[in-house]
């Protein structure tokens, strides 16, 4: 369906030097950036060539870079170990097409304002911003903070081999930007997320005689109790925990055979009230399947509404809010702020697109925003 990458790939216009304070020459060349990154397929666990394209993108413009597995970073030119770290991160790896699309999922498409493609709003566009963003400070010597630029892999999946492996590479990181879209709003916490593995054991027999004991009735009982529980402790800013039952499935694919085992999985999204481990006691204490945690790497995370990177997103009129989706900041042990251009409602929908204003004025709001610490 998707042409080579590099035959779609363009060299960057002669003129425009991406080593540059002028912020409009940076907004054109993000914009250009993210037009290559939707023509070079990078699912999870494959992002290999979007890899490479991102750090010859930097690389053209003397930038050192390193690279462990298929996640890209840069420091600032006078990158100076005495001083605080922030670390400014998105990633390139993107979900596959859905089957919905009318439009060729890797060629971007620039029409009546937007840009049309595959991974051009979750999160192409925050991190081409967030690479402006880095150039943009990169020659500046008399910073009171140094940047870390990080474009990582396996976001999508929640991936050991994105930014959970970078992370140790990076030295000390004081705090963080998290490139997602968020209509350049301030997603001061994430829900946790945590993922259940479910299963009801009946006993075999045919369908036609009373014999057996059904695993998809004992498993139905309890997918009931998933859907009506509502837990007590309800968040001021992410409000309740959220239980959906996703995936169903049994031993057999028989039509005459009673079921002896009935599998489902639940999507958990726990606010900041519950730990995994209460809320976990709280679902084995109701339900009669055995229940079996996937992982509990993905808490609920938060930064301080007093932090400096909040207060000055207030400076301009920012709003802060709770976001129901988790991202790269569940994974980061220092205060971390997920913002960035783009609409979460468009992430992983059919022509999913980003306006190219969006690009433009979340670069120059990321600016603004950091000027005021830098």
């Amino acid at each position: 369906m998707h042409r080579n990458y590099q035959s779609l790939s363009r060299e960057l216009p002669e003129q425009l030097s991406l080593m540059s304070n002028n912020i409009s020459i940076l907004q054109a060349n993000a914009i250009e950036l993210l037009k290559q990154l939707i023509a070079t397929p990078s699912f999870s666990k494959e992002e290999d060539n979007s890899a490479e394209l991102i750090r010859n993108f930097l690389e053209k413009q003397k930038v050192k870079t390193e690279q462990n597995l298929y996640n890209v970073w840069a420091k600032n030119k006078f990158f100076d170990a005495n001083k605080p770290t922030i670390l400014l991160n998105s990633h390139h790896d993107t979900v596959k097409p859905n089957k919905g699309y009318t439009l060729d999922p890797f060629l971007a498409i620039e029409k009546d304002g937007k840009l049309f493609g595959l991974g051009s709003n979750d999160a192409g566009g925050s991190l081409v911003s967030l690479i402006a963003v880095f150039l943009y400070f990169y020659n500046k010597e008399t910073l009171k903070y140094n940047f870390i630029l990080a474009a990582t892999a396996e976001e999508e999946i929640s991936g050991h081999n994105g930014i959970e492996a970078l992370l140790p590479q990076l030295g000390k990181i004081d705090f963080a930007i998290v490139g997602e879209p968020t209509q350049m709003q301030m997603a001061v916490a994430e829900k946790g997320l945590m993922v259940l593995d479910c299963i009801s054991t009946g006993r075999a027999g045919h369908a036609a005689r009373e014999e057996g004991d059904n695993a998809v009735y004992k498993a139905m009982k309890d997918i009931n109790w998933f859907s009506s529980y509502r837990f007590d402790k309800v968040s001021d800013l992410l409000g309740p925990n959220k239980m959906s039952v996703t995936v169903i499935e049994t031993d057999n694919k028989a039509h005459n055979v009673v079921p002896a085992q009935c599998k489902f999985v639940v999507d958990c999204r726990v606010n900041e009230l519950y730990t995994f481990e209460e809320m976990l006691d709280i679902i084995k204490s109701n339900v009669q399947c055995e229940v079996k945690p996937r992982s509990t790497r993905l808490r609920s995370s938060s930064i301080a509404t007093d932090h400096p990177l909040v207060v000055a997103g207030t400076t301009l009129g920012m709003i802060s809010y709770g976001s129901p989706t988790t991202s790269d900041k569940a994974l980061m042990n220092f205060p971390s702020l997920k913002i960035g251009p783009g609409d979460s409602a468009r992430s992983h929908t059919a022509d999913e697109y980003i306006y190219t204003d969006e690009i433009k004025k979340g670069i120059e709001l990321y600016i603004q925003l950091l000027n005021q610490l830098v």
